[in-house]
């Protein structure tokens, strides 16, 4: 896969007249949410570089920064650090088999359980002077809105009328727009929570 992406990056064109970055970013309070921010550790600010470099509406000069929020930074550093720790033991084949031998097939959560459960997903975004803060929002993440989001995704890859593309592309490359109403219609919420 490494050699893919290597590979890939050697034929995609350069950027001209366009700036895209996704640094990682430092531990900070965020008084626009109220809480700490820490850098979290994930594939998504790669994914979210990709696709502002391929399509020009991300704008001239396009920053992405993905965070963790926790009211309390030793907990919000505590979560970072074990997630961090248990991606790298992942990488080690006798601690990923021993991770997981964990929990079997059938050992997930509950319907109750999950019926409970939920996520958000918030972003500010700066740009003309304006400060923007939209969410984005569902009920369980591990199983039920994970389970919408590839469906959907399916489906509109066989069914809709989608941009021409072709290789290793994005999800909004690929979909944009179109998944997003998808997502929408199964009870996914994207809203604009704020403007200032």
């Amino acid at each position: 896969m490494l050699a893919a992406a290597r590979e890939r990056r050697r034929h995609e064109p350069r950027l001209v007249g366009r700036r895209v970055e996704a640094p990682m970013g430092a531990p900070r309070f965020a008084g626009e949410i109220d809480s700490w921010a820490v850098p979290l550790p994930t594939i998504d600010p790669q994914i979210v570089q990709r696709s502002a470099k391929a399509l020009p509406r991300y704008g001239p000069d396009f920053r992405y920064r993905h965070y963790a929020a926790a009211r309390h930074l030793p907990m919000a550093l505590g979560g970072v650090t074990a997630a961090g720790a248990l991606f790298t033991a992942a990488q080690l084949p006798p601690a990923r088999r021993w991770l997981s031998d964990r929990l079997k097939p059938g050992d997930g959560p509950s319907p109750e359980k999950r019926a409970k459960s939920w996520f958000s997903v918030k972003f500010v975004g700066e740009g003309g002077g304006r400060r923007v803060f939209t969410e984005v929002a569902g009920g369980d993440p591990g199983y039920d809105e994970t389970a919408k989001m590839f469906a959907e995704s399916a489906l509109s890859l066989a069914l809709d009328e989608l941009p021409p593309t072709a290789g290793q592309v994005t999800t909004a490359v690929a979909m944009g727009n179109t998944l997003i109403e998808r997502l929408r219609t199964a009870g996914i919420t994207f809203r604009v929570a704020a403007t200032r």
